[in-house]
């Protein structure tokens, strides 16, 4: 059984896109529910992203990402965490950017402290089922 995650923060840097929740309808970012796999910025959301598993993603899915210049990328891969690839994890480290990949419900949290804080941060959230 899923339920709704409703994520509260106390200080949000203006300017910035929030996620607000993570349910199975979708992923709530400010006013707007997605029920698609996204890719955003504290700037932007970059709807249209690969629906490919995580098993299956190379570097040149994050090249819309990589263009502006996040430190960090974070993907939450659904309702569970999985990890990532091996080549894929080698590839950031060269590329000097780090990846996470947690559950879409902890990464939409992690972003949204990073996102607050200043960070450049991306994060591409898969939806809960």
């Amino acid at each position: 059984m899923v339920r709704e995650a409703r994520l509260k923060f106390t200080r949000e840097l203006a300017g910035t896109l929030t996620v607000r929740s993570v349910a199975t309808d979708g992923i709530r970012i400010d006013d707007r529910l997605w029920s698609e796999t996204i890719a955003l910025t504290p700037e932007e959301v970059i709807g249209g992203w690969h629906s490919l598993p995580l098993a299956e993603l190379t570097i040149d899915h994050f090249s819309e990402l990589f263009v502006r210049s996040p430190e960090l990328i974070i993907v939450g891969s659904g309702e569970k965490s999985e990890f990532a690839p091996r080549d894929l994890m080698f590839a950031f480290a060269r590329r000097g950017v780090g990846l996470e990949v947690m559950d879409t419900t902890a990464a939409a949290r992690t972003f949204n402290v990073l996102a607050g804080e200043g960070r450049r941060v991306a994060a591409v959230l898969y939806p809960i089922s």
